[in-house]
């Protein structure tokens, strides 16, 4: 029996802990799996290990793990896998495939648009004296702190906005303020900070503080908070794609977002899998999930249903 555990990461603030269960709440009645569950990384109960056992207790056989993250970091890439490990070695009769997290996806694009125009933000006023400041938490990985800014790349490309800027809440550098400070110099006048955050927090709930706080030192600029990512529908696709992928072994990639794939898709008869070549650079052999090229140090047994090597 097939089970879906979603894991969560966990926030010091219960209002968005509340928020992950009732997404997954909203998702159960989207995805045709008997049992699934939900879990947190850290702040808050059940943690991995229970909501493992928790799906094996209610007769799964097959648990497919599905990060509730933006970017494989520390977590996806350590603690996540840590946790399956154990769960093995308690639970030898059960296969446990481990999903990616949202990562790069066309549909988060989409959201990020939805926001902006949400915001107020017209196809005129894009072209004028707007800045979009994307905001993203921050993390001791380059390579996470490097996929947002791909991401922001591809937002600007798809956005037509004159500028869009990348800063983060902590840990690394360029800051919220740096982040404000530069879309001033660059000669916007109207800065929407949009926010590259699943669900409420100690972050957000700082970043609208801070906001206030740039209105008074900055009263020649308009400031706009768009929302966070939260409850919008394009979020559950993107999970229930995250989904399929686990329990169907589809490998996607970063083909979500390649414009090459559809052009060399009329040329050739076969199905988008691993022998075609998109000319700019990702190996399919080697980039599933994951988009670092290092080899990880834990067991890769819960990678092959995923990833459809025989």
């Amino acid at each position: 029996m097939d089970a879906v555990l979603f894991v969560g990461h966990g926030s010091q603030d219960p209002e968005g802990n509340e928020e992950v269960r009732q997404f997954v709440n909203e998702l159960a009645g989207q995805i045709d799996v008997p049992v699934l569950e939900t879990c947190f990384l850290e702040f808050e109960q059940p943690d991995m290990l229970a909501g493992l056992s928790a799906c094996v207790k209610r007769g799964a056989t097959r648990v497919a793990v599905i990060p509730i993250i933006l970017f494989s970091a520390g977590h996806a890439k350590i603690h996540i896998p840590a946790a399956i490990d154990e769960a093995k070695e308690l639970y030898p009769h059960v296969q446990f495939i481990y999903g990616r997290p949202i990562g790069i996806h066309q549909e988060v694009l989409n959201i990020l648009e939805a926001r902006l125009q949400e915001a107020g933000i017209t196809s005129e006023q894009k072209k004028d004296d707007v800045a979009v400041l994307v905001i993203g938490r921050g993390s001791s990985d380059p390579d996470a702190n490097s996929d947002i800014y791909k991401m922001s790349r591809m937002f600007w490309e798809k956005s037509q906005v004159k500028w869009v800027e990348t800063a983060f809440m902590g840990v690394t550098f360029p800051l919220y303020q740096d982040g404000i400070e530069r879309c001033l110099k660059l000669g916007a006048r109207h800065v929407v900070v949009l926010p590259y955050f699943l669900f409420t927090g100690v972050l957000i709930k700082r970043m609208a503080d801070q906001l206030e706080q740039f209105r008074l030192r900055y009263p020649e600029a308009q400031f706009t908070l768009a929302a966070y990512f939260g409850f919008h529908p394009l979020l559950q696709e993107v999970l229930k794609d995250r989904v399929q992928e686990a329990l169907h072994g589809e490998v996607k990639l970063n083909c979500d977002t390649c414009q090459y794939r559809l052009a060399a898709m009329e040329h050739i008869d076969h199905h988008h899998h691993h022998h075609h070549d998109h000319g700019h650079g990702h190996h399919h052999h080697h980039h599933h999930g994951h988009s670092h090229d290092h080899d990880h140090s834990h067991d890769h047994d819960h990678h092959t249903v995923k990833h459809g090597h025989k």
